[in-house]
């Protein structure tokens, strides 16, 4: 059953990048500089890219039960809140200091990324 939770948060994930997208380029695109609407936009495709990769997390789980792919799912799930999160709130919120929290999310993609590998060399 733990397949369906990583798919099930992967596909919540997606909606909201989706929902963030177009917010960004509908709702702020005329109140935002275009460097910070770029930041925005690298938010939402990050967090795109990881909610597929979380799907692929619960469809390998199927196959593949073992730690390394739960620290995969972790690690995408809390990379994205890290990551995108924290590039949403500094764009709408213009503190600066929320950049700092941003290479934390990176460093939880590339563990999730490593652990999706041996997941899948294990099997």
């Amino acid at each position: 059953m733990e397949w369906t939770i990583w798919v099930a948060i992967g596909a919540i994930s997606a909606a909201l990048s989706v929902a963030c997208g177009a917010f960004g380029a509908h709702a702020l695109r005329a109140n935002l500089t275009p460097e910070n609407l770029a930041v925005f936009e690298t938010a939402a495709r990050y967090q795109m890219y990881h909610a597929l990769a979380l799907i692929a997390v619960g469809l390998l789980s199927v196959k593949v039960d073992s730690v390394a792919v739960r620290i995969a799912g972790i690690a995408f799930t809390s990379g994205s809140v890290l990551f995108s999160g924290s590039l949403y709130a500094l764009v709408l919120s213009n503190i600066r200091a929320l950049g700092m929290i941003t290479p934390i999310g990176g460093l939880g993609f590339i563990v999730g990324w490593c652990a999706l590998a041996v997941a899948a060399l294990k099997h």
